[in-house]
């Protein structure tokens, strides 16, 4: 049975995921899930009710990072996992932490009207935007001079937060960060799992056989 991924295309968390996987080379069946009427299928796999799922044989995985592990243990041609494991996970503990907390805070501000947005800006950029531009001062990717599963786990984070406000980020000083998003935003793998599925719906068998 071929495996299955539940996923939203715009989900940051969905989309390292399938970028994991298609690079990996695994064959999925895509899953798109409408947020307001999540699946009864998914929600019986994975009760925390967020994407990604993955599902393969008896294996469910609904954590990203995860399911990037699993693919690269299936198949890692370029090397993604050869890293320095203390400085990649130094990198995604404030990605996924703190970053992603004041990415919410600068994206929707009106579920935070008690927020200062200035400061909101100024720690988003002090806790990943300058590290990076340091990081890629000298180096093309965040661990060094070849791609890692770390830039691939990060880039759809810096991309949500490059497109709250464009105009604004075009502005600022991080030349290398751009580059290096620009380069990620135009790749073949990227454009690669960024189509446009329509919404899964689930049928009584799906539920029953889940």
């Amino acid at each position: 049975m071929m495996p299955i991924l539940y996923s939203y295309r715009r989900c940051p968390y969905a989309m390292r995921a399938r970028m994991a996987l298609k690079y990996s080379g695994i064959q999925f069946e895509h899953r798109e899930i409408v947020l307001r009427d999540k699946p009864k299928s998914m929600l019986l796999l994975s009760p925390k009710a967020t994407v990604p799922v993955f599902c393969v044989e008896d294996l469910v995985i609904d954590q990203s990072l995860d399911i990037m592990r699993w693919a690269l243990d299936q198949s890692d041609p370029d090397g993604w996992k050869t890293v320095d494991e203390q400085a990649a996970q130094s990198w995604i503990e404030k990605n996924d932490g703190p970053f992603k907390k004041r990415l919410d805070q600068y994206k929707y501000p009106n579920r935070y009207p008690e927020l200062d947005q200035g400061e909101v800006l100024s720690e988003a950029l002090d806790l990943m935007l300058k590290p990076m531009e340091d990081a890629l001062q000298s180096d093309q990717y965040l661990l060094g001079n070849r791609m890692t599963w770390v830039d691939i786990a990060i880039f759809p984070f810096i991309r949500q937060f490059s497109m709250v406000n464009p105009k604004s980020f075009e502005e600022m000083p991080f030349p290398n960060t751009k580059k290096w998003l620009h380069d990620h935003t135009q790749s073949d793998l990227f454009n690669a799992v960024m189509d446009k599925h329509p919404a899964w719906i689930d049928s009584d068998s799906e539920i029953k056989k889940t």
